[in-house]
């Protein structure tokens, strides 16, 4: 089949562009670099079967061109990473909110069947552990740029839904979860290639806050066999999947892990949120998410633990930070 990634070039993107291509699809990727980088697709770019248009989701007479010429279309086009959200928030909300309006508006006119990548920081500060897909959303005050982000990707899942139910348009919604692995940068605050790379660097590693928030690190190429599942099922139109690990882990574990798998002797410093980021930020101080839908629906389960991933995301990081004459990480996110 042919798919369209828009985001393509970016981490989770590029990993999925993989595993489609090694299973006989033909893929073309949008992205306009802003997040990802051609770096992630480079080793692609000479297969036939393979097609990268460096351009935004905007371009709406090629967006139409390139949803006509889908079967299947991916949308993980987004501005993403906490950081990201405080430094363009402008930015945050018009391309997760007016650019999915643009990209379902040309797959309702095409009938393309539609996955929309969204996150589980759309259940906000709701404390019903584990969270359900049609568990309630609680969201902090507008006044705290913090929330712009989810709040943006839960106006993407009612846009889908609305155009599924008034159009038939033939989406499904996959709320991912604390996704890591290889290519991923910490360049907008991802917190397990920041902690690798000041290890593997003998700096400090920064743990936010007081480190005890909890998280259920997923492995990439769990999350995009899970992606690549659920276009398959025609039962899946018109649901939203939670896609993630049920094993929590907190952020001092996770520094103390990271420490021991990289035999470094960085110190653990504690930062406090209002130094990070502003006054009166708020966090999520947990993100466990029931699976039992996906698993029901397409036999989704993760299976790399932590010990794994942070194999692969060291790996990953002494191969690039050799390749930088100075040490500094590009934007391979």
């Amino acid at each position: 089949m042919r798919v369209l990634i828009t985001g393509g070039a970016g981490f989770i993107g590029s990993h999925l562009a993989d595993f489609l291509l090694r299973d006989g699809h033909q893929i073309t990727v949008l992205d306009d670099l802003s997040a990802g980088s051609v770096a992630n697709i480079q080793h692609l770019l000479t297969n036939a079967a393979f097609t990268f248009q460096r351009n935004t989701i905007f371009n709406r007479e090629l967006l139409f061109s390139l949803i006509e010429g889908s079967d299947i279309v991916y949308h993980l086009a987004a501005a993403v990473g906490v950081k990201r959200i405080f430094e363009t928030p402008v930015e945050t909300i018009e391309t997760n909110v007016a650019g999915t309006e643009l990209l379902l508006r040309l797959a309702a006119e095409h009938s393309r069947r539609l996955v929309l990548a969204s996150t589980s920081e759309v259940y906000g500060k709701s404390a019903q552990f584990p969270f359900r897909e049609d568990g309630d959303l609680v969201l902090g005050a507008t006044s705290q740029s913090r929330w712009s982000y989810a709040c943006s990707k839960a106006i993407d899942e009612f846009l889908a839904l609305a155009w599924h139910y008034q159009s038939r348009l033939p989406v499904t919604i996959a709320r991912l979860f604390n996704t890591v692995g290889p290519r991923q940068s910490g360049r907008y605050g991802m917190v397990l290639p920041t902690f690798v790379r000041q290890a593997l660097m003998g700096e400090a590693i920064t743990v936010y806050g007081s480190g005890e928030q909890a998280r259920c690190f997923t492995h990439v190429f769990d999350i995009v066999e899970g992606l690549a599942s659920i276009a398959v099922h025609n039962s899946t139109i018109g649901e939203i999947y939670n896609l993630g690990s049920t094993s929590e882990t907190s952020i001092n574990q996770l520094a103390q892990f990271v420490l021991e798998a990289t035999g470094s002797s960085s110190s653990v410093v504690h930062v406090p949120y209002k130094q990070a980021y502003a006054p009166g930020f708020e966090d999520m101080q947990r993100r466990l998410p029931d699976i039992s839908k996906a698993h029901t629906a397409f036999n989704f389960q993760p299976h790399r633990n932590l010990d794994q991933i942070l194999e692969d995301v060291i790996s990953d990081l002494r191969i690039r930070l050799g390749r930088c004459s100075h040490s500094v990480l590009g934007p391979e996110s």
